[in-house]
């Protein structure tokens, strides 16, 4: 946790920005994994956690925007709980160290908002994402889960996100000590990875590193030979020589602030041929978005330049053709990286996708295109000091996806697709980096960068 008086000055803004009904909180309950005692490892709202800050299940609160009143449900704890899990804080002990100074007992929140909602007040709420809140919120408010997401107060979802998205020097400290923790998971696995090893060795060591120094992986771990699989959790492959390995993972804190890495490496130990070339355009396309990050520039436009270098470099490699320009604008790129070019990050790995990127990585300014591969973007807008980003070009020989557009002769002018049929055991390449904006530009988040060329790979594999 932070300090008290954060919590207290992050829900004075928040108030500063709404004038209307009741702001809604949801924590989050624990999640059975096969049974109701046998949970998964409880995750607190990030939302709950950004305003409140108390990291466990059943709670609840209440923000009253015209009055400022605050109020915190949740419950002291029962004998029962103290056998299972000894001493804790009551109701009023939390509430103190957040700032709130009135609580209710949790199951009085039903109640307490219905009665709200039929004096005609407005309730703000959040758009849910977990079952059981949302089936609360049917109780409270009578909206089906179904319909939950888009009866979602705007209002609210704006206000927050314009907090969330600046992150202050205590966040920042905090996604540094994630990156570096990180930083260890990758070079751990790059310095251990050896043909015949299988896959989930390396990962099972790498969340191993994310739990013995942090709270566990910021998302499940990608780690696979098939890096064109852009989600792959499978790891039952042996390490074989000739294969690109592809590992995308970042370490969760305590705190819940997040880094993501994504480092991809030759199982042989060295890049060789057409594999060295296209990690080496995959890296000049991160390198050169990297820098071109800072205020008052377009994500878009950074995402933009990123697949023209792409497109560039294979043509020169023989891969595509034509015009660069004309290419980029058909979506030609995007049968190598159908994907955009990174995402906001900070207390969630993918920061505040809950409350829709629309919102998050979207504005006024500029809106979702719905073109293959660019409709993929989850961050297009102007860059702010205080913004984190992911930056992760790429490059991927997906076979069903070359091979629908070859018959379709869909962007047949761009496309070499015969020159492309050697590489469709090839995989992938990812390389990402976690960014933060500054008042100057940018600076990479972390202590250190993690090997990228593939000369500094090479020597960690050595």
């Amino acid at each position: 946790m932070f300090s008290t008086d954060i919590y207290k000055q992050r829900r004075e803004v928040l108030k500063s920005k709404l004038n209307k009904g009741i702001g809604l909180f949801m924590g989050n309950h624990e999640a059975p994994c096969n049974y109701t005692g046998n949970t998964y490892h409880f995750r607190q709202d990030s939302n709950f956690l950004y305003y409140f800050g108390l990291d466990e299940p059943d709670l609840a609160a209440v923000i009253d925007f015209e009055t400022g009143r605050e109020i915190l449900f949740a419950d002291d704890v029962s004998l029962d709980d103290v056998v299972w899990t000894g001493p804790l804080p009551g109701m009023q002990e939390k509430a103190e160290r957040i700032g709130v100074e009135e609580t209710k007992p949790r199951g009085s929140l039903t109640a307490y908002v219905s009665g709200e909602k039929k004096k005609g007040r407005p309730v703000h709420f959040l758009p849910p994402y977990r079952g059981d809140n949302m089936i609360e919120l049917m109780d409270m408010l009578g909206i089906h889960p179904s319909q939950q997401k888009e009866t979602a107060s705007e209002a609210f979802i704006r206000a927050v996100v314009s907090m969330r998205m600046i992150k202050q020097p205590e966040e920042i400290a905090q996604i540094d000590r994630a990156c570096d923790l990180g930083y260890a998971m990758h070079y751990t696995a790059m310095n251990m990875a050896k043909p015949g090893m299988v896959e989930q060795e390396l990962a099972g060591i790498m969340e191993g590193i994310a739990v013995s120094g942090g709270y566990m992986p910021s998302f499940p771990i990608i780690l696979t030979q098939n890096g064109e699989v852009m989600h792959g959790h499978s790891h039952h492959q042996v390490l074989t020589k000739g294969r690109l390995l592809l590992m995308d993972a970042g370490a969760e804190l305590p705190s819940h602030y997040c880094s993501d890495f994504t480092r991809t490496i030759p199982v042989s130990g060295e890049f060789t041929g057409i594999q060295k070339d296209l990690y080496n355009l995959v890296l000049d396309a991160n390198n050169h978005c990297i820098n071109m990050c800072a205020p008052g520039v377009s994500y878009k436009d950074v995402h933009l330049a990123s697949a023209h270098i792409i497109t560039d470099g294979l043509k020169q490699l023989g891969l595509m053709k034509g015009d660069t320009a004309e290419a980029v604008a058909s979506g030609a790129h995007a049968a190598f990286w159908p994907t955009g070019l990174g995402h906001n990050m900070g207390l969630d790995v993918h920061d505040m996708e809950d409350l829709g990127e629309q919102f998050v990585g979207y504005d006024h300014t500029v809106s979702r295109s719905p073109q293959f591969g660019l409709k993929s973007l989850r961050m297009a807008r102007v860059l702010e000091p205080g913004n984190v980003m992911t930056v992760e070009p790429g490059f991927y020989v997906i076979p069903t996806l070359l091979e629908m557009w070859k018959e379709e002769g869909h962007n047949a002018a761009f496309i070499n697709f015969e020159k492309c049929e050697p590489l469709y055991d090839f995989g992938g390449i990812r390389i990402e980096d976690d960014v933060l904006i500054t008042n100057e530009g940018y600076r990479l988040l972390g202590s250190k960068r993690l090997p990228v060329t593939v000369e500094e790979i090479k020597e960690v594999m050595k």
